[in-house]
């Protein structure tokens, strides 16, 4: 079994409403040279949690963090009009803590990020929304999953570390 330290969370950049396949995303990620699709578990608009690639092989979903992470996206993540919006149904919010939950059970030091968190910290405060290169998800997944990091989280995001902190992040 490989070791996982991190769980990435990421959304599929489609507009919501869009309900897209995992063999669609496979498809995409294939004709970009990957091997397989990249996520490990992909959520549908109605909640349905999907397998990707398997837990047992390093994911294609964040540079430099594949090795140690499991990624799973949801679909959506755009605005009718192509703008990143957080388009997660109440379905994918629900099915997002369970897959989590699961993940952590098995996974108990794993950390929880999003794939935005990954930016590089340009100003050595924490990943800030102008730091930002994806939105991807559009919604900050290490506050949102807090409860559910380890006692040794070290956030990436500023948002994250300012409220562990007990300030208040703009």
């Amino acid at each position: 079994m490989r070791k996982v330290n991190k769980i990435v969370i990421h959304c599929t950049a489609t507009k919501e409403g869009n309900n897209v396949s995992p063999a669609t995303i496979k498809r995409w990620h294939l004709n970009r040279g990957f091997s397989d699709i990249g996520y490990h578990y992909i959520i549908g608009i109605e909640g349905k949690i999907n397998a990707g690639r398997p837990v047992s092989k390093q994911g294609a979903h964040v540079r430099s963090g594949n090795s140690d992470s499991i990624g799973i996206s949801y679909v959506g993540g755009l605005d009718s009009n192509g703008k990143a919006k957080d388009t997660r149904t109440e379905a994918q919010k629900a099915s997002l803590i369970k897959i989590l939950k699961v993940l952590k059970n098995i996974y108990p030091q794993a950390s929880i990020h999003g794939h935005r968190d990954y930016s590089p910290d340009r100003d050595g405060d924490g990943v800030e929304e102008h730091e930002f290169m994806k939105m991807c998800p559009c919604f900050s997944a290490e506050v949102e999953y807090l409860e559910l990091q380890p006692k040794s989280f070290k956030p990436k995001s500023k948002k994250a570390k300012d409220k562990l902190n007990g300030k208040k992040s703009n």
